[in-house]
């Protein structure tokens, strides 16, 4: 058994002390006072949550293993609060069939820290040919995916679509257009015309790191008409940052950031639920690979060990989103979008948790970084929210 004392944990948007006895894999008992003779763990100004759900993360195992693995990728996770996560499928062997897929399965069931769901490929090894064997799949997986690269075989996508909508899966849409590629364009014309296609087939579509204004317009007119069945996620770096921020190439991306205008809409988004998640879009790259020239290197910069800490400094700190909407982007929604196993912070439930220091201010340094990658425009800033503790089905997989 574990106990957690004196720590604080949300209820109706308030702040309540609470101790939490776990016994096995379970959350036995919370309540105002507990006292058991067993490990006792005291979290006394903490604030203790359901761990988090990331749905984009890219593990680079099996295929690019000097980037991140499975086991060093789970870790960061665990350190950042993350206790569940969602592994995108641009790997080598890409996961667009079942024996593709059971090669990453199997990494997963030895290595992984955290619970880890991949995604299989919508077509065979993202090349936006042929689609993906998802009936071989489907049983193993929550979702489908070609991110990193835009679905733009229109026919390939609408198979998908039916496919996905007969197994009760959801496909994650890296919307970009072959043509406009990079700019605000490659991503609200892709947007736009998937929308279309998604209501036609009346499948579960969620999109990408959305992060243009006329992206968000489209998606909420397609909510406000009741296609409730398209989401989005946006990502801490579209919140926080701009493109007159750049320093180098750690603030390189896909999308990548956008001018003032379409911050804000991006926060606006997350503000008026146009956007119901949170997810880190964690792609790292070995210093080498992104110490080249800005144009010359590959896109992405890690963000599981920081995703927790800016939503709570910028957000919540702020009074822009509640406590409880702090949970819902966080945790509830995207386990609601992809069907993902039930998880909360209630007695009976499995004990997935993280432990948050929301009283001390802490610097993000690169010597504490656990990833592989220390591709991050974030280090050197300070934040309130880091995780100091990380339970697992029961089991602490990270303890500061």
């Amino acid at each position: 058994m574990i106990l957690l004392k004196n720590g604080f944990v949300i209820s109706h948007n308030e702040l309540v002390k609470k101790d939490i006895l776990i016994d096995g894999e379970l959350i036995k008992q919370i309540d105002d006072e507990i006292n058991q003779d067993c490990e006792t763990i005291d979290v006394s100004k903490m604030l203790v949550i359901p761990g988090a759900v990331d749905v984009h993360v890219h593990l680079r195992e099996p295929g690019y293993e000097y980037k991140e693995t499975i086991k060093t990728g789970s870790c960061s996770a665990a350190k950042g609060g993350v206790t569940s996560i969602m592994s995108m499928p641009n790997l080598n062997p890409c996961p667009d069939s079942y024996e593709h897929l059971k090669v990453q399965l199997d990494i997963i069931e030895k290595d992984s820290l955290v619970n880890t769901y991949p995604f299989g490929s919508v077509s065979v090894n993202e090349e936006d040919k042929y689609l993906s064997n998802i009936d071989e799949m489907h049983e193993h997986v929550y979702g489908l995916s070609d991110d990193g690269k835009g679905v733009n075989n229109l026919e390939l996508l609408e198979n998908a679509m039916k496919l996905t909508k007969k197994y009760n899966l959801t496909i994650a849409s890296h919307a970009e257009d072959n043509i406009y590629k990079y700019s605000e364009a490659g991503e609200y014309v892709a947007v736009r015309r998937e929308i279309e296609l998604a209501k036609k087939i009346g499948c579960k579509y969620h999109f990408c790191h959305m992060s243009t204004k006329e992206s968000f317009e489209a998606i909420k007119k397609a909510q406000d008409e009741g296609y409730t069945n398209i989401t989005c996620e946006v990502a801490p770096h579209h919140l926080v940052l701009n493109k007159e921020m750049i320093k180098d190439a750690n603030f390189k991306m896909n999308p990548p950031l956008r001018g003032e205008e379409d911050r804000l809409a991006t926060v606006n988004a997350l503000l008026s639920g146009v956007a119901c998640m949170i997810a880190s879009d964690h792609a790292p790259h070995s210093e080498e690979e992104k110490s080249k020239e800005y144009d010359l290197c590959p896109n992405g910069i890690i963000g599981l060990e920081t995703m927790i800490p800016i939503i709570y400094t910028e957000f919540v700190k702020t009074n822009l989103i509640s406590l409880d909407r702090f949970l819902e982007i966080l945790v509830y929604n995207p386990i609601k979008v992809f069907n993902l196993p039930k998880r909360d912070l209630k007695e009976g439930m499995v004990a997935d948790i993280a432990v948050l220091d929301i009283e001390n201010e802490q610097e993000y340094t690169k010597d504490t970084i656990v990833s592989k990658g220390k591709n991050s425009p974030f280090i050197g800033n300070k934040y309130y929210g880091f995780n100091t503790l990380t339970i697992v089905s029961g089991k602490v997989v990270y303890k500061k």
